[in-house]
């Protein structure tokens, strides 16, 4: 495909053909029930930020979220990645103030709340801790990284798939100021950036770049083909080319001050993405899909941004070469068969 597609419905049948390239298929979600049976929110893993800072906007007695409060925490969480095990008991603390019941395990968790947030960060174990979630019926979202290899993620939406519960997980940055004037079916291709600090336990770009590459993926949409990825120990340029001929690059950056942002190449001009404007908006998005049970961002989607990080890191492993996704996301299923 040589010409791009204006036509909003010609770009979304364009994405759903990236994505059978890469082997993936659509997944019919039941969303039989109308709303949640409940308002209390659960917190599995006080070792990030993100539960406490989820916490205060949920018990603060605002309006935009639809009455929903968090009313009890399992803390664990990471035992073995020391920056953020080190949180846990000033993080216990703080959401014990904002009136949150503290437990001793998921099944005692599970019992208190009527859906739940997998805040835990280390991503190596979501598909342990989500196993007895979905077993409970319960509607989760899973913060990121949503695992700690692209196998796991597979593993996951099978899971999901295999209890006929909908998952959502998404980074923040999916939301940041100027996604909403873009009108995706006029993009020709984009720019975008944020940290990318390592941790070795998870594949570079899992731990802290999926920011940047979420946003990347909020307005090129499904359908790269292949990545090449230029490595430094301080910048990573991972340049992706989809299946219409646009290009989408991803600059992860470990020196200087950590900033978020972008450029969108329209018909109508270039857009400026950023500055980062909080988790509010994705905090909105949360609520939403527990009360629809629709989440906003497709299995299809989320696995091909995991994807996409995988193979910038098999393209370093190689030198800089380019590598085809659906090669490295089909070795990603024989892992996971």
């Amino acid at each position: 495909m040589t010409t791009l597609l204006h036509d909003r419905r010609q770009f979304i049948q364009k994405a759903s053909l990236g994505s059978l390239a890469l082997g993936l298929s659509p997944m019919a979600w039941s969303t039989k029930q109308e709303s949640a049976e409940g308002k209390r929110v659960g917190i599995i893993g006080l070792d990030t930020s993100h539960s406490v800072a989820f916490t205060k906007a949920l018990n603060g007695g605002g309006s935009d979220y639809a009455n929903y409060k968090v009313v009890a925490a399992y803390p664990y969480g990471s035992k073995t990645i020391e920056s953020s095990a080190k949180r846990i008991p000033d993080y216990i603390n703080e959401v014990k103030k904002l009136g949150v019941d503290i437990v001793d395990s998921i099944d005692e968790l599970l019992k208190k709340v009527d859906v739940v947030l997998l805040e835990t960060n280390d991503g190596r174990l979501h598909l342990e801790q989500l196993r007895p979630v979905l077993k409970a019926g319960k509607r989760v979202f899973i913060d990121k990284p949503i695992a700690a290899s692209l196998s796991d993620v597979v593993a996951i939406f099978d899971l999901a798939r295999s209890y006929n519960l909908p998952i959502f997980s998404a980074s923040s940055l999916r939301y940041i100021k100027g996604v909403d004037s873009i009108d995706k079916s006029q993009v020709l291709g984009a720019d975008t950036f944020s940290p990318a600090v390592l941790e070795k336990t998870h594949p570079d770009f899992f731990w802290y770049g999926v920011h940047g590459v979420e946003t990347l993926y909020t307005v090129m949409g499904t359908g790269c083909q292949q990545v090449i990825r230029a490595h430094t120990d301080g910048t990573d340029v991972v340049v992706g080319t989809w299946a219409d001929g646009r290009i989408g690059t991803f600059r992860g950056t470990r020196t200087g001050k950590h900033e978020y942002g972008g450029t969108v190449y329209t018909q109508a001009g270039a857009v400026k993405l950023g500055p980062y404007d909080g988790y509010n908006a994705l905090l909105k998005e949360i609520i939403t899909y527990f009360e629809t049970g629709k989440p906003p961002v497709s299995p299809v989607e989320t696995i091909e941004i995991f994807t996409f990080m995988e193979a910038a890191d098999e393209s370093k492993r190689q030198g800089g070469a380019a590598v085809v996704l659906a090669s490295v996301l089909e070795k990603a299923k024989r892992k996971n068969p």
